[in-house]
Formats: C-alpha cells, sequence, structure tokens
C-alpha cells in the first residue's frame, strides 16, 4: 500500500457528521480525503478534499469510487456491499472488510454471530414477517427489530403484548426478549491488521424516551470495577472474533441483575465516542485512521470526565436552521461545540452536539441539563418571527 504521506487517497463512503469528523483528524497525517454521499448538501461536501454525489447502494457508484481512493472506509453501514468484495479481490484495502460489513447490516446476521462465538446478548428469536410473530406472542414483552435498514432509532419497537402487535414490522427481523435494565452502556475498541486491539473505557448512555437515540452521555462509569472489566473484555473478544481492521463500537445492556448483554454493534465511528476529541488521549477519529492505516494504536485513557450532549432538531421546527442561545453556551465553562454544517433543521434531527468537560462528575450532569435549556436548533422564520 502506498505511503498515507504520499499522494495517498482515503476514500469514506458516507459524507455524514461521523465523516466530517473523520476528515478533521486527517490533516495531521497529511491525508487528502475523497467522500460519496448521495447529497450534495451532506456535512463533509465542504471539507473533503474531493466530494462526489452518488447512491452508496448502486454497485457501479460504488465500485467506480472505489477505483479512484488508495484505502476504503465507511462512515454508515448501509452500502453495496457486493461492490466492496470486488474492489477488495481486485486488491484494494476496505476497512472495515466486506464481510464485517455485511454480518453487521444484518441483525439477525449480527445476533446469530453473537450467538454461535459465545458472546452475551439477550435471547431471541428471527421472524419472517407479521404472521410470524403471531407465533411467538408468548414471548412477549420484546423488541421487534427489523432485520435491515433500521437507523438512528428507526426500525425498532417494543411490543409489549398481542393485543399491540399493530406496530409490529410485516419483514423480516427478530424479537428480542426485554431485558430488566439498569442502564445502557458503550464500549469503542479498536484493531489493526497486526491484530492488536485497543479498548476505551465505558460510557453511560441516557436515551431519549421517545425517539430511541442518545440523549446524553457520561464518562467515566460509576459501574463497579469488576462490571467495567467485563464489560472492556467482552468487547475485546468480540474485536476479536470478527477480526476487524478499524473502529467497532459495542452497545451493551447491563440488567438489574448485573448481567452485561450485547444489544448492536457499529463497524465505524460512533455517537458514543464523540467526547474522545476533547476528554481522551487518542480520539475516535484519530484511532480509525492509525487501525486502517496499520499505525500503533493510541492510548484511550481519560484525560478529564466528560458528558457529550446531542443537539437536536426541536420538534415543531422545519427548515433552515438557526442556533439560539449560543453565545450563552459559550460562556458555560468547559463546553466544547460541534456542528455538523446541517443547513436545514427537522425534529429530532442530529445537528451537532455539546462536549463538556469537568473534573467534577456531579458538575458534569449539572451542565448537562443547563447546555439542553441553553441551547436549541430552530428555525430561522421561528426566529424572525420572535424578534
Amino acid at each position: 500500500m502506498k505511503a498515507f504521506y504520499k499522494d495517498f487517497k482515503l476514500g469514506i463512503l458516507g459524507g455524514g457528521q461521523l465523516g466530517r469528523m473523520l476528515i478533521q483528524a486527517c490533516p495531521n497525517l497529511d491525508i487528502h480525503t475523497c467522500v460519496l454521499d448521495p447529497s450534495p448538501l451532506a456535512p463533509c461536501a465542504g471539507i473533503a478534499t474531493e466530494f462526489f454525489q452518488g447512491d452508496l447502494q448502486d454497485f457501479a457508484t460504488v465500485y467506480e469510487f472505489g477505483k479512484r481512493v488508495d484505502l476504503l472506509t465507511i462512515e454508515i453501514e448501509n452500502v453495496n456491499v457486493e461492490a466492496l468484495y470486488l474492489l477488495e479481490k481486485e486488491g484494494l484495502q476496505v476497512c472495515p472488510q466486506p464481510r464485517v460489513i455485511e454480518t453487521i447490516q444484518d441483525k439477525r446476521k449480527q445476533k446469530q454471530f453473537y450467538q454461535e462465538h459465545g458472546i452475551p446478548t439477550a435471547e431471541f428469536v428471527l421472524v419472517d414477517d407479521l404472521a410470524d410473530i403471531r407465533k411467538h406472542s408468548d414471548f412477549l414483552p420484546a423488541f421487534n427489530k427489523l432485520g435491515v435498514g433500521g437507523y438512528d432509532g428507526g426500525g425498532v419497537v417494543r411490543l409489549d403484548s398481542a393485543t399491540n402487535l399493530e406496530k409490529a414490522f410485516d419483514a423480516p427481523g427478530l424479537l428480542e426478549k426485554a431485558v430488566d435494565m439498569d442502564r445502557e452502556i458503550s464500549v469503542i475498541a479498536a484493531r489493526n491488521a497486526h491484530g492488536d486491539v485497543a479498548v476505551y473505557p465505558i460510557v453511560e448512555c441516557v436515551f431519549h424516551a421517545e425517539h430511541n437515540l442518545v440523549d446524553y452521555l457520561i464518562s467515566p462509569s460509576t459501574l463497579s470495577n469488576e462490571l467495567q472489566n467485563q464489560a472492556i473484555e467482552i468487547a475485546s473478544s468480540l474485536v476479536q472474533k470478527l477480526e476487524i481492521i478499524g473502529l467497532l463500537a459495542v452497545e451493551m445492556f447491563v440488567s438489574r441483575s448485573g448481567e452485561i448483554l450485547v444489544n448492536e454493534v457499529a463497524p465505524r465511528p460512533h455517537n458514543s465516542g464523540h467526547q474522545t476529541i476533547n476528554a481522551n488521549v487518542t480520539s475516535q477519529y484519530e484511532q480509525l485512521l492509525r487501525a486502517i492505516l496499520n499505525l500503533p494504536l493510541g492510548s484511550t485513557a481519560i484525560n478529564r470526565p466528560s458528558a457529550m450532549v446531542n443537539l437536536l432538531g426541536e420538534a415543531g421546527h422545519t427548515g433552515p436552521v438557526h442556533y439560539s442561545g449560543l453565545n450563552k453556551l459559550l460562556l458555560i465553562p468547559g463546553v466544547h461545540l460541534f456542528l455538523y454544517g446541517k443547513a436545514e433543521t427537522r425534529p429530532f434531527r442530529k445537528m451537532g452536539h455539546v462536549t463538556i468537560v469537568d473534573e467534577d462528575r456531579n458538575k458534569l450532569i449539572e451542565k448537562v441539563a443547563q447546555v439542553k435549556q441553553t441551547i436549541k436548533a430552530v428555525t430561522l422564520q421561528e426566529q424572525e418571527s420572535q424578534a
């Protein structure tokens, strides 16, 4: 492979905020970035060295894009895997590997992988359609998950009993037994081609009650050392069994009985690792570059306790975005604002995030509430009508 500092082109499939933050880590290694995304207004469009508009699911588009670059990675899983297999066969390094992406694209295959490799996960049954779900009504309460296509909280519904099956998906998926949960955590692990593994300390995630995506997270965790070590060991085992080259974000449940169960994984940078930019020795984005370039992995140690608040579009606001309260936000000590370059907001769209660092965990939690009250992603029309 061409040396990364000699006219090296890194291809990124997907031009969203994860790609944007990955690009922001590239100049330190003098890496030329090429991005493919279906939207000309994608967050990466204005900052990639080269930007191409195209369908990530189209074989020819992905294949031709791959021929332009020296190494290909992803910031979203929903890509054409057949094109990646062919590019890999022809000698292009694809990270994570197509077989890993293919396994993770389908939650059914994910769950079967955990089961076959001794990775602890909640009890589940595979279902083909609504009629199949009805046959397993005695398995409820459970979460019905689409096999493919669900993203950012979509494709998941809770089914409490046979009386609310109208919410179920009439498509291939699974039923996952509801866990008596104490909290949700995430662990990000990295692996390079040498087989070296580095695992970040766990973060605790608090999810939005209605939209099933992270509201905020906090690091470090207050779980016992025993449980933290167990979670880290599970993540380390999983990246090694997948033999992934790159990053793997492992979302887990901690049950009230102290059991740790893998929920889902993502083979890319993850929302639960944004705070590493400000709070850890090595950010998840630099770590991804180190892993796919087969460089020594960086330290994952925490420099300072941190929290991360997702900045979501406000309910009832669709249109050109205005960030109200921005000046007040930046007066809060320890606050770091990241805007994703999305011109238009809509309800609960991820528009940015705020990282908070503070040595005092109680103050971190207080500042989370303060941040959520201070900055809002609203529409320009609404802002003008209030002026």
